[in-house]
């Protein structure tokens, strides 16, 4: 009887430990994710990418156009969309022989609200955050003279 109390005991001690192990792994993971996103945004070409990407939201871009409008090469601007689609920031989608991309607005939004989630001591009402703009862009920003 003994034997069975302290068997039990030592059962619930290790998935004790399992849970805290798996909060520990879980937070971790969260924690990397942050950390590729905002890695990948921090780097002038990508973020000017991923800029454009959001202004041409909800169509998307297609990856001829990304390249010409920001002058920068085809295969150089490959491996930037490459960074950002391993992030999750970008989406990529053939349409006939073009690649559009789409930048994942609802990730970046994610990553944010990720950063300031223990705001004010994990009491969100007292920090009282603006509330989010729509999301309305056009398709090309305008440029005044």
């Amino acid at each position: 009887m003994v034997a069975d109390r302290t068997a039990d005991a030592s059962l619930a001690d290790t998935s004790a430990l399992r849970r805290r192990s798996y909060f520990y792994i879980s937070r971790n993971m969260e924690s990397n994710k942050i950390i590729e996103a905002l890695a990948a945004l921090a780097q002038t070409t990508r973020l000017a990418v991923f800029r454009r990407l959001v202004a041409a939201e909800p169509e998307g871009e297609a990856a001829g156009d990304l390249a010409r409008e920001l002058a920068i090469p085809p295969n150089t601007l490959s491996a930037h969309l490459a960074v950002l689609a391993r992030a999750g920031l970008v989406t990529a989608d053939r349409r006939g022989r073009f690649v559009v991309y789409r930048a994942e607005v609802e990730r970046l939004t994610a990553v944010t609200t990720a950063l300031v989630a223990d705001c004010c001591g994990g009491r969100p009402e007292l920090c009282n955050p603006p509330p989010a703009a729509e999301c309305r862009p056009s398709r090309k920003p305008e440029v005044s003279a």
